[in-house]
């Protein structure tokens, strides 16, 4: 059995309202070296392969699929064994 851990974010080229949003809260609380917030969402995934190569195939064939946007979203992940 293994574990992914995926991280998606915006593409660094387009905007990222809520980000900015969450900037601009934080900076009113007196926090003003905070800069370039980026909001995005981490998915979990147990995933029941025969090795790391596969779980790591699988992990990025979901990413791909239906997890992140290809136009939007840029997409990292890890694989380990539990």
């Amino acid at each position: 059995m293994y574990q992914a851990t995926i991280i998606i974010t915006l593409r660094t080229s387009i905007l990222d309202v809520q980000g900015k949003a969450v900037e601009h809260g934080i900076h009113s609380l007196g926090m003003t070296t905070v800069s370039n917030v980026r909001i995005g969402k981490q998915v979990q995934l147990e995933i029941d392969a025969h090795s790391d190569e596969d779980a790591a195939r699988i992990t990025d064939e979901a990413c791909r699929k239906i997890l992140a946007n290809s136009v939007m979203e840029d997409y990292s992940y890890t694989v380990a064994k539990v």
